[in-house]
């Protein structure tokens, strides 16, 4: 038996994943980075291989990830989660500013950001998982993180098909009773 919503019991942060290539900067709502090691400082970041941020990391082998803060408006997470990048720019109105490898680092909404340079790519059926050091890193505010249980518990969130945790919703069907 897979019970496939027992993975929501399973607890990640939200954050943006932003990376560049050739002068564009591009940006995702991701709900999968996380740490592996820590000396040297490394984090595992999962992108869908459709996203536009994915070509980007892939081209320019750095993504910086800036961490949500709880407070963060479900207008702004729809801005960097259910729009392409490919039809719209996603930072037109955003504060953000470049870090040190060169990726947009959000500012608006986030408590601290990492930067990060890609040593090892693994693909994943749909996803690519990539492996990175940690070359910078800050806290910005000492707000609360939104994790991905708050996102759809408190602010009701959905989850788009190409995120790593999308399960499919199937109908429930009724029960007869004494049977």
């Amino acid at each position: 038996m897979l019970d496939l919503e027992s993975l929501f019991k399973l607890s990640y942060g939200m954050c943006i994943v932003s990376s560049k290539k050739e002068g564009s900067v591009n940006g995702c709502i991701v709900n999968t980075v996380f740490q592996i090691t820590p000396e040297p400082p490394m984090v595992a970041a999962s992108i869908n291989r459709e996203c536009l941020t994915h070509e980007y990391i892939s081209a320019s082998k750095v993504f910086a990830v800036s961490i949500l803060s709880q407070a963060a408006p479900m207008q702004f997470i729809g801005k960097f989660g259910f729009r392409s990048g490919r039809d719209t720019d996603k930072f037109e109105g955003i504060t953000y500013k470049t870090g040190q490898t060169g990726a947009p680092i959000v500012l608006d909404n986030t408590i601290g950001f990492l930067e990060a340079e890609v040593t090892e790519s693994i693909d994943v059926e749909t996803h690519t998982l990539f492996i990175a050091n940690i070359v910078a890193c800050e806290e910005l505010d000492d707000g609360q993180p939104m994790t991905y249980a708050y996102y759809r518990d408190i602010k009701h969130g959905r989850t788009p098909k190409t995120a790593a945790t999308y399960v499919a919703v199937e109908p429930k069907t009724k029960s007869k009773e004494g049977v």
